[in-house]
């Protein structure tokens, strides 16, 4: 199952989906990135398809003008043929896996929530090591599905609980929302709701909400860097005041509006 929210063009993919339905073909390349905060780089026409991870880092990602988050409660899995633009948000180790299989997966930036993504770790020491030997396809193979495994049991079996409240926010983005208004979505407690929302994903609410605002910010601007930007205008679109994303942008971003917008030209 594939929940797609488009949030006024900032996209976003909740999946819920039986791995186990993946044919391998091939597992290619076992490699870590060690990528820094501040790091550009491009991907042009990739040759494989690739998932990755990381325990304590963060990288977005930028495809057809949507964005795509991969930190420690997010798994990625990277379109084979396709270009996109990567920026690191926060230092750390991104485990890759390159793979091909039979059939066409996917042809953009897919994101699946998980939970503990260091589970997967000794998984993928497990797979390096075996590449390294290269010595039982089989075998890679064979460890790569053990992992693909883990990651879809862990989110196999019903829809997410609270994916009426990701519903909520995003019918609602242009309002003042509460937990209030969210725990109700759910038919849960306020207590209960903000709980679950934080194990789930690693943020408060209200965190969830301050950082998709933002992130159709910073979009607005990469997309119109070359016009005569006005802060009132950048505002207005992921519904701040000035005021607010000028104070919300430097408290979560380490850096000043102006000095983004700088940065991008």
């Amino acid at each position: 199952i594939l929940i797609i929210l488009n949030i006024y063009g900032i996209m976003m993919m909740v999946i819920i989906m039986d791995l186990s339905k993946i044919i391998v073909s091939d597992v290619s390349l076992v490699t870590t990135v060690d990528s820094k905060k501040g790091r550009s780089a491009t991907m042009h026409n990739r040759a494989y398809y690739g998932l990755s991870f990381t325990t304590d880092g963060q990288i977005t990602y930028t495809h057809n003008g949507n964005t795509f988050v991969s930190d420690k409660y997010n798994v990625v899995i990277l379109p084979k043929g396709q270009s996109y633009h990567i920026h690191g948000d926060k230092d750390g180790l991104f485990p890759v896996i390159n793979f091909d299989c039979e059939v066409f997966l996917c042809d953009t930036i897919t994101v699946i929530p998980f939970e503990n993504t260091g589970a997967l770790v000794k998984k993928f020491e497990n797979l390096r090591n075996c590449s390294i030997r290269k010595n039982n396809r089989l075998l890679l193979i064979g460890l790569f599905y053990d992992m693909l495994y883990t990651i879809s049991d862990a989110c196999s079996g019903a829809s997410n609980p609270l994916s009426d409240a990701i519903e909520y926010i995003e019918n609602n983005i242009s309002s003042d929302i509460t937990n209030e208004d969210l725990a109700k979505s759910c038919h849960l407690s306020e207590e209960y709701f903000r709980k679950q929302f934080k194990k789930t994903y690693g943020i408060s609410p209200k965190q969830y909400i301050i950082d998709m605002r933002l992130t159709m910010a910073k979009q607005y601007i990469k997309d119109n860097i070359e016009t005569n930007l006005k802060l009132t205008e950048v505002a207005a679109y992921c519904y701040l005041s000035e005021k607010q994303l000028t104070r919300l942008f430097e408290a979560n971003e380490g850096m000043s509006l102006a000095s983004f917008i700088r940065k991008e030209k």
